[in-house]
């Protein structure tokens, strides 16, 4: 994997991942709670995953999109 994003983009994939991944925590949690339907716990799961995997673009300065041949603002 080369590197394809600059500093900028770097420090914004591992701040959205990790707020992605926290909203994720929150909604697993919320699921806890006996009146919150199902999905929450499939959706805060995805976002865990999701943000998990913008953390590591972000840590190792690759975008899956940019390597796909998108061009992206950030």
């Amino acid at each position: 994997m080369q590197c394809n994003i600059d500093r900028r983009g770097r420090r914004l994939r591992t701040a959205m991942g990790i707020v992605s991944a926290a909203i994720g925590c929150g909604l697993v949690a919320l699921r806890l709670m006996p009146f919150m339907p199902a999905w929450t716990f499939y959706a805060g799961v995805a976002a865990i995953v999701g943000g998990a995997f913008m953390v590591f673009e972000g840590v190792n300065g690759w975008c899956a999109v940019r390597a796909m041949g998108f061009k992206t603002p950030v």
